[in-house]
């Protein structure tokens, strides 16, 4: 292909960084044009070329929904232990469990739900800490992995600045909040989610995205946002084909805390 066809990413980053017109745009016609970029090795590429910074969601003023769980609801955490999770290779989760909440200890890393799922509707609380220590996407960092590939960003996002498709309430690195309900370091934020997951052909190839909606303190954020693929640091998402699986909390290195985690199968 000649230059015009095939840009550099120098040129990619460029045209990422773009007004916030650009913004409006589908997020098909930026994968569209990223995937018009040279091809090469995912650990080559640079991050920040799927970070978008603008337009910035709307603070506004909420507050969490301590939501109990319903009858029919598999109680994933109910304050007292972690006999659900589980480390990501089997061995025990070591979170630390005291006044109703686990919470993450560095270095331990992520931990996943013994059971697996695909449609669900979800429920979970979590907290940025109080005390706060840098910035962007190093201020009270977790994540909820849906189906162990799909993050749902947690971040403390109250005055912190970062890209706007990784803070609180994105779709990481591909879709923002259509607004920024975070609340304040050390006070609790509540996430519901329905979840629909993906469906593959026999063949292995996708027929239907996953979905998301998201209310973040009671408040629409994602509104059955289409999802593009598992989310990634570096490059663009591309679907491959699974079954259930569980969902993942992250460990990030910050002591970020959650409680009163339920779901349910749809």
């Amino acid at each position: 292909m000649d230059e015009e066809a095939n840009p550099d990413y120098d040129t990619l980053m460029k045209q990422f960084h773009a007004p916030a017109s650009l913004f409006a745009l589908p997020m098909a016609w930026l994968l569209a044009l990223a995937a018009s970029a040279q091809q090469m090795p995912r650990e080559n590429m640079d991050p920040r070329v799927t970070e978008l910074w603008e337009p910035k969601p709307k603070k506004i003023t909420s507050a969490p929904v301590a939501q109990p769980a319903p009858s029919d609801a598999v109680m994933l955490f109910d304050g007292k232990n972690v006999s659900e999770w589980t480390h990501l290779k089997g061995e025990p989760a070591r979170w630390d469990v005291r006044d109703g909440a686990m919470t993450v200890v560095k270095g331990t890393g992520d931990i996943k739900t013994k059971r697996t799922f695909a449609d669900v509707q979800l429920h979970i609380e979590w907290r940025a800490p109080a005390v706060i220590e840098s910035e962007g996407q190093g201020r009270g960092n977790s994540g909820i992995f849906l189906q162990e590939r799909y993050e749902l960003q947690v971040l403390d996002s109250y005055e912190s600045v970062t890209y706007a498709n990784g803070q609180a309430g994105a779709i990481y690195k591909q879709s923002m909040p259509l607004v920024n309900a975070t609340s304040k370091p050390g006070e609790w934020n509540s996430y519901d989610i329905v979840f629909t997951a993906p469906r593959f052909s026999e063949q292995g190839r996708l027929i239907t995205p996953a979905y998301l909606t998201v209310l973040h303190n009671g408040v629409v954020i994602q509104n059955h946002t289409q999802v593009w693929g598992p989310t990634e640091y570096k490059g663009l998402p591309l679907y491959v084909e699974h079954g259930k699986a569980g969902i993942q909390l992250q460990d990030h290195g910050n002591p970020v805390s959650y409680r009163n985690i339920w779901i349910r199968d749809l």
